[in-house]
């Protein structure tokens, strides 16, 4: 059985080498350790294994890791994420205790997400998530409706708008994978030409990595690859 330290060793060298053949800065995509429904001793060993930045989907485990840490390893920079969909009733605690916010769809989220910031921790940094398949089973805001949001969310004293996030639809065809991305990609760059803040696209996974960062990714959103199969009971 591999350990944390070389699973993360393993992926970050598939992420160097994918940034390689596109011919892309070498420091220009983050990793981001998905830690939802894991144990603390995995993320302590990943911690030990240089990894700072970490993504969670539950409100009250994503939390309580933020506390423990924050407690247990005061001296210790972490970067955390809430990276799963965001009920009207949870943007209070999400906006005490993250860092950033990968999946805001709708300007309802937004704005409370801004109001309940408290003012002491800065701004949150935001990215909003994008439906780029047209699922209805997937979260997101339309590609049509993006600009529209961004308008408003750009005007929040709170929040930092700093790109996009996407779930593109589950194909294993290397083509159909990049078609998907860099449809997000082309967004982007529409952001960006009005927004110079906005440097942020969160997209690709275990098993579409390599296709996102020739699209453009800046971050990889990866879990079992490194913390292995997650248990999801008693889950939120």
């Amino acid at each position: 059985m591999t350990s944390i330290k070389q699973n993360i060793n393993q992926i970050t060298h598939q992420i160097e080498n994918s940034i390689q053949k596109c011919g892309r800065n070498p420091d220009s995509v983050q990793l981001l350790a998905v830690s939802k429904t894991k144990p603390i001793e995995l993320l302590e060993q990943a911690i030990e294994a240089g990894q700072c930045i970490f993504g969670e989907n539950y409100v009250q485990e994503g939390i309580e890791k933020v506390q423990y840490f924050q407690k247990q390893h005061p001296t210790t920079s972490l970067e955390w994420h809430f990276i799963g969909p965001i009920q009207s009733n949870k943007t209070r605690p999400i906006a005490e205790h993250f860092d950033w916010v990968h999946s805001v769809e709708r300007l309802k989220i937004a704005q409370r997400l801004n109001d309940q910031r408290p003012s002491e921790l800065g701004e949150l940094n935001v990215l909003i998530q994008v439906n780029t398949s047209s699922e209805e089973s997937k979260s997101g805001t339309t590609a049509e409706e993006v600009m529209e949001l961004a308008a408003t969310i750009n005007k929040m004293p709170n929040l930092t708008l700093r790109g996009l996030m996407s779930i593109p639809a589950n194909v294993s065809n290397y083509a159909e994978q990049l078609a998907a991305f860099k449809q997000l990609t082309s967004i982007q760059n529409q952001l960006r030409a009005q927004y110079p803040q906005v440097d942020t696209l969160s997209m690709g996974m275990s098993g579409d990595m390599d296709a996102a960062i020739e699209a453009g990714s800046t971050m990889v959103r990866i879990g079992t690859a490194i913390f292995g199969a997650r248990d999801y009971k008693n889950k939120e």
